[in-house]
């Protein structure tokens, strides 16, 4: 009879272990199994160079929500880049979205300035856009003598 409580503790805990390490490298990954709750809009950028999806959306350094897919617009030359914000975030529709940097060599982002417009209804657009710097073209305009 001891033999079967030893084995059965041994499983319970080897059990206890294996959940722990699936919750882990779920928070870890920044994974999400349910779908997420918020609020969805969309913004047009000339270039999207560096920005993937699952990168961060911020307000004032505050992480506000997340880009969940980036297309391309053939017609207009450009990119749309979709984002899901938190509930509790509510944006006017003179609102900047800016693609920024982390550091020198860090990860892209979008950086939200919320104006002081009426409100932007879930779904919408925001209009006002800013592209990321293209740090290598500045590097070899300067390299190459193109800066004056």
């Amino acid at each position: 009879m001891k033999k079967y409580s030893l084995e059965l503790q041994v499983g319970l805990f080897v059990l206890v272990g294996f959940l722990c390490l699936g919750y882990l490298t779920i928070k870890l990954g920044k994974m999400e199994l349910f779908a997420s709750h918020g609020h969805t809009f969309e913004a047009d950028f000339s270039s999207v160079s560096g920005l993937r999806p699952g990168a961060g959306v911020e307000i004032c350094g505050v992480s506000v929500g997340k880009v969940t897919s980036i297309s391309l617009l053939p017609e207009e030359n450009g990119a749309r880049i979709t984002m899901n914000l938190n509930e509790t975030v509510h944006i006017t529709d003179d609102t900047i979205a800016s693609i920024k940097t982390s550091g020198i060599i860090g990860d892209k982002y979008v950086s939200l300035s919320i104006g002081g417009g009426s409100a932007l209804a879930a779904g919408g657009r925001i209009s006002e856009t800013e592209a990321s710097i293209d740090l290598e073209s500045l590097i070899s305009k300067y390299v190459f003598g193109g800066v004056k």
